[in-house]
């Protein structure tokens, strides 16, 4: 399972691309996107998801259905 970043949602702040311990997002056309098979929810690195800890947006990274 990965997390994935609602693109309508996404203020294109940047501010997930530098906490994600995977490297998994990226800027791609005006908003950022989740890398699937990058993204490791954080386990091992940290307690909560990253990217949904600093999203200004609420409910903007939200976890994939599978």
């Amino acid at each position: 399972m990965a997390f994935k970043i609602i693109t309508s949602q996404c203020t294109a702040c940047g501010a997930c691309e530098f906490e994600c311990p995977s490297a998994a997002i990226r800027f791609k056309g005006e908003s950022y996107w989740i890398d699937p098979a990058k993204c490791t929810e954080c386990e091992g690195s940290f307690d909560t998801q990253q990217c949904n800890a600093v999203c200004p947006v609420p409910k903007t990274c939200v976890k994939a259905a599978a």
